[in-house]
Formats: structure tokens, C-alpha cells, sequence
């Protein structure tokens, strides 16, 4: 491996655990500034204090992240954007460059796929392009891909969750975020099938924090790599605290009723 993306993304994985707590703060383009980062700054403060490993912006947000003391935390920077209220709000288009993102103090880059829709082609065609650049400059690249169209009845079927972690390695993402399946026995096939590192998506936001972490102990005893979740983590009344019991579970590798031994209030 280019010895500059090794040392880029031990700022976002754990070099001991080889595992990540990634949270995603990308929604301001997707559906405004929604609960829970209205005041970036605070957010991304109480997410450091409770021990993540990244997080993820737009390119105009990098500077709120950047608080000249406490806790190191990695930058990845997403590259493509759409919003809910375009008539297309599945298509995702790139917005910046690897470049940028070099420019920015970026340890790693993220790009946005939607598998199934109209525009699919074009939108694998970014994913390859910035591939290549990201690999010429060292820099790691993760992937998400979903799969939302027209002929997609479940984007949680464990066959449609492992053909997008597939194309994201295919195209050459380091690491790929998709939806978790359901089960440990079918995301343990995603991860295998994958090649690369595979963290999980949250999705909506969840009714049950209990769910939640239990969904996250269980894809990690499936072999996958952490997480990459945004509303349910900012978005709880108590994100510093619910981040340090995901530290328990991710990089402890402890099971869920002893993460939570003492951190109660946060279920």
C-alpha cells in the first residue's frame, strides 16, 4: 500500500483494533441543517469528547472541525451532493475534487452511490474517476453505496446489500459503507464477498438505542470493520456518552450489556 494512504487512514481506523466509530455530518447539503447540527462546532466537540474516529463533511464544513486543541480527529470530506428537493434526489454529482479535499487537511475522501437509478452510469463513472486520483495521491476512499431505483424492491436484501459493497471494491474504494442486512449470518457474506474493509450505515433514525448498538455489536461479530452513522449518533440526547459506549463495543470489543454497565441514562 502507498505509504502515505497507510498513514492517512490509521487517522481514521484504529490502528490496534484495525476497526472505526465514523460519523457522518453531510446532511446539510442532502436535507438542511437538521436536528443536531445546527452548531456544527458543538457537535463535532461532543462527538471528539466521547472518543470518534471521524468524521465526515462537506468541504465548507472542514474549518468547523478544526478546533486548535483536545482529541485528534480524522477528516474525510465528501465529494458528491444532491438535495430532497431536486426532482432527483437519488442522483448524486461530484462537487469538489481529491484535490481540494488534499488542500483542505483531508485524511481521507467519500463519494455517494445510488445503485439502480437512472443515472447509476454516470454516477459509477465519478466513483472510478476519483478511484483513480485518490489512489495516484495516497489518499484512502470510501464508498458508499446503496442501492435506490425503480427496480429495487429491499435496498436491506442481503443479495442487493452485497452487490454494492461489491461494486465499491470492484471500483477501488478502500473501505465501503452499505445498509446492514438484518443478520450477522448475511453480513458476514457481505463482508467476505466485499474484499475490503465494510462498515455499516445507520439509516434512519432508529426508535431504540438498545436496537441501534445491538446492531452494531452484531456486525462486527459478522467480521465488519465499525460504522458509519450519523443521525443515529448526533441526533441522540446524549451523543458524547452513546460515543463512548460504541468505543466499548468497537474498540473493546465489549458485549452490549457490559458497554452500557454505568452509561444507563443514554438507552
Amino acid at each position: 500500500m502507498h505509504i502515505g494512504k497507510a498513514i492517512r487512514l490509521e487517522r481514521i481506523f484504529d490502528r490496534n483494533t484495525k476497526r472505526t466509530i465514523i460519523v457522518p455530518m453531510d446532511h446539510g447539503v442532502t436535507v438542511g441543517p437538521i436536528a443536531g447540527l445546527e452548531k456544527m462546532r458543538d457537535t463535532v466537540t461532543s462527538l471528539v469528547a466521547g472518543g470518534a474516529n471521524a468524521g465526515l463533511v462537506h468541504k465548507g464544513q472542514v474549518k468547523l472541525g478544526h478546533r486548535m486543541q483536545g482529541r485528534d480527529f480524522g477528516c474525510i470530506v465528501h465529494l458528491s451532493g444532491g438535495t430532497c428537493l431536486s426532482p432527483f434526489p437519488n442522483v448524486k454529482r461530484l462537487v469538489t475534487t481529491v484535490e481540494e479535499a488534499i488542500r483542505l487537511g483531508a485524511d481521507a475522501v467519500s463519494v455517494h452511490v445510488n445503485l439502480g437509478d437512472e443515472t447509476e452510469g454516470q454516477m459509477l463513472m465519478d466513483l472510478g474517476r476519483v478511484a483513480a486520483s485518490a489512489s495516484e495521491w495516497g489518499m484512502p476512499l470510501l464508498a458508499m453505496i446503496y442501492a435506490r431505483g425503480p427496480k429495487v424492491p429491499d435496498e436491506y436484501d442481503p443479495n442487493v446489500v452485497a452487490h454494492c459493497a461489491r461494486v465499491g471494491a470492484e471500483l477501488g474504494a478502500d473501505v465501503v459503507k452499505v445498509n446492514y442486512p438484518g443478520s450477522a449470518e448475511s453480513f458476514a457474506r457481505v463482508v467476505e464477498c466485499a474484499g475490503v474493509p465494510v462498515v455499516i450505515a445507520g439509516g434512519a433514525k432508529m426508535d431504540s438505542t438498545r436496537d441501534f448498538l445491538d446492531m452494531v455489536r452484531t456486525s462486527l461479530d459478522a467480521g465488519g470493520s465499525g460504522l458509519s452513522v450519523g443521525r443515529n449518533v448526533f441526533q441522540h440526547h446524549n451523543p458524547t456518552r452513546l460515543v463512548e459506549v460504541l468505543n466499548r463495543i468497537v474498540h473493546e470489543d465489549a458485549p452490549v450489556d457490559e458497554a452500557v454497565k454505568g452509561y444507563e441514562d443514554i438507552l
